[in-house]
């Protein structure tokens, strides 16, 4: 966890903490000790008990009778609810991208994927694995033009990243992950609307079944 010293304190750790359980580094019924995190991340308890209660509002922390606050596991509902929508953005997002991405854009959509394929091979840490997959998925967004659309992925994208890291926990589904990118990257080429949209949902429902598999053993 990293202080970004530039926002107001209580903001810092808020946002620290929220992503660092949004990326996987504090695990679903992980408890936040007080003094713990005081001593991680330099500060005081007040701005750490604040951080909590804001983060159990949002969802992420639960408090636990006689052990305080822990986060949020994930359930299958919160799963359903998050990847439904992204599902139907990157369905709307590969068919726009099939009419107005670039060559200069399939490029680097091929480069990204190639970078994705060697952070497999390479035994990166699943963030490292993680970045690159949201890199793949964000040049097709960006090959859209649409800005609102673009928003509203950015909106969503820290709540699905808790979801990629559960997906990329199993090394087992990274050939499947790569030939679905490889497949997806095929349809934009060829601008094949309707065979990209499937693609793309296929590559979805598949994270989906993998996150309902991990979080149901």
């Amino acid at each position: 966890m990293t202080i970004n010293e530039y926002m107001p304190l209580r903001d810092v750790v808020f946002h620290t903490l929220r992503r660092a359980i949004l990326m996987g580094e504090l695990e679903p019924g992980e408890r936040l000790m007080e003094l713990q995190l005081t001593e991680k991340l330099g500060v005081s308890r007040t701005p750490i008990r604040e951080a909590i209660r804001k983060l159990e509002l949002e969802g992420l922390v639960v408090m636990v009778p006689r052990k305080g606050a822990a986060v949020a596991k994930i359930t299958e509902k919160d799963l359903l609810d998050v990847l439904e929508v992204r599902c139907s953005l990157e369905e709307l997002a590969v068919e726009l991208a099939c009419e107005r991405i670039s060559e200069e854009a399939l490029q680097l959509l091929e480069n990204s994927m190639k970078e994705f394929q060697e952070s497999l091979s390479s035994g990166k840490d699943i963030t490292a694995i993680a970045e690159k997959d949201v890199q793949f998925h964000d040049i097709i967004f960006e090959a859209t033009g649409n800005r609102r659309l673009i928003q509203m992925v950015s909106n969503l994208q820290e709540q699905m990243y808790r979801y990629r890291i559960e997906h990329l926990k199993n090394p087992d589904t990274y050939p499947q992950i790569l030939q679905e990118h490889e497949e997806i990257l095929a349809c934009l080429v060829k601008r094949e609307r309707e065979t990209a949209r499937a693609a793309i949902r296929r590559h979805i429902t598949n994270q989906v079944e993998e996150v309902r598999r991990t979080i149901q053993d």
